[in-house]
């Protein structure tokens, strides 16, 4: 990453001491950034990104949107963010549950044995360069928490939207209590007049028995790359989904990792891209079983049109000692460019025996037989290899519960696809 460490510094040390956050959200900083200078740089599989401009010399305010916070009630779970605003619309039933929507700073101040407990710990600073820049200078931060035995019928709507000239970091955090079970729905939007670097952190803590269903439809048109890291922390028979789907038009990269840390957790990490134009994207999708008798998948489809780049690497790994356990995954790719490029990497590591592990990898170009069924139907070339590549993509799209935001997600895709045919 090509950025001067000394004048970061200086105006990091400049940011924070006009801050009026609480002292816990200051020391994590600190801590953070004491990283950022001797931290590793992160490894994708035969991606290289290290000359991409995610980390910037200027530092915004970290207001966190504390003073900005909206709260209504709804019927329905819906949260707005933006630099500006956070507004969030909750049931009563749900607020007296003890269900919590809200900003980091607020949560800070109000619950800081929660965030102490949890901020940063799925996803340390120290790990790569980037997490510590991130932590260092997140500057808009959101917390759901469902407490133990809560139960959501409908799904908790979250849009983000960072159409603002300003270099954004923006966290996540959901922690989901013993038996709770709830779905969110995620979905991110720049604009192309969007010509700053996007960090972009989620950490989900799945306590026990617990289950989260989280979809995430990413739509950054904006010209400076983005970095996303998704991670969750799996505990007894807890339960994590994750339905991704990656229709960015900016340089991207980015990581979902699974950690399965308690017995008979389970994850299942589901995810599509489509890829145009001069576009790299590089993903590593990671599933590590780290307890007995956990189980997990990785299911992952692309799309590389015009002179992209993509590159899929699914990582699944069994620890010593996670016996009867269960790690599989499909990485395959679809090009429909012969100037397009993309690898679908499926990565073993396997340090136990009882165990049942396996793979499946593809690259290349669509079904002929399926594209000749549908033009001895009458349909046009153009429309069939739609129609083709929309069946492609199916098990992705159709485990995302919200019809809306399948639709737009689909929406998405035919734009690209008429665009780039």
């Amino acid at each position: 990453m090509n950025f001067d460490y000394s004048q970061l510094k200086t105006q990091f040390q400049q940011t924070l001491a006009k801050s009026n956050e609480p002292a816990e959200l200051t020391s994590l900083r600190q801590a953070a950034f004491q990283q950022l200078k001797n931290a590793p740089l992160l490894k994708v599989t035969k991606f290289n990104f290290h000359n991409w401009p995610l980390i910037t010399n200027q530092v915004q305010s970290f207001s966190l949107s504390e003073a900005d916070l909206q709260l209504t009630d709804n019927e329905q779970v819906k949260v707005t963010v933006n630099p500006q605003v956070i507004a969030v619309k909750l049931p009563n039933s749900l607020k007296e549950q003890g269900v919590l929507i809200t900003d980091l700073v607020s949560a800070t101040r109000k619950y800081p044995q929660m965030i102490n407990k949890y901020l940063a710990t799925v996803i340390r600073p120290e790990e790569n360069q980037i997490a510590a820049y991130h932590t260092a200078l997140m500057n808009l931060g959101l917390i759901i928490y469902v407490p133990q035995n809560v139960q959501l019928d409908g799904p908790i709507s979250l849009t983000v939207n960072f159409e603002q000239q300003r270099t954004t970091n923006f966290h996540l955090l959901i922690i989901a209590g013993k038996n709770s079970r709830f779905q969110i729905i995620d979905h991110l939007i720049a604009s192309q007049q969007q010509e700053t670097p996007l960090t972009n952190f989620t950490e989900i803590i799945a306590n026990e028995n617990s289950e989260v269903h989280f979809s995430s439809l990413d739509h950054l048109s904006q010209k400076a790359p983005a970095y996303y890291q998704y991670r969750a922390a799996i505990k007894d028979y807890a339960k994590v989904d994750w339905a991704v789907g990656l229709m960015n038009e900016c340089n991207t990269v980015g990581e979902i990792d699974s950690e399965l840390i308690g017995e008979g957790a389970h994850a299942n990490s589901q995810l599509i891209a489509l890829t145009a134009n001069d576009q790299q994207l590089g993903i590593n999708n990671r599933v590590t079983n780290r307890s007995p008798h956990s189980q997990g998948l990785i299911n992952q489809r692309g799309v590389a049109l015009g002179n992209s780049r993509l590159i899929f690497n699914g990582i699944g790994q069994i620890i010593h000692g996670a016996h009867g356990s269960e790690a599989e995954q499909q990485n395959r790719l679809l090009m429909m460019s012969p100037h397009a490029s993309g690898d679908a990497n499926p990565i073993l590591l396997i340090d136990e025996n009882d165990v049942e592990a396996g793979h499946a990898a593809s690259v290349g170009k669509i079904n002929q037989d399926q594209l000749y069924y549908l033009l001895s139907r009458g349909i046009p070339r153009h429309q069939a290899q739609r129609m083709v590549i929309r069946g492609f993509l199916s098990a992705v799209i159709t485990a995302i519960a919200d019809r809306d935001v399948r639709q737009k997600m689909v929406n998405i895709l035919e734009r690209k696809l008429k665009e780039n045919a």
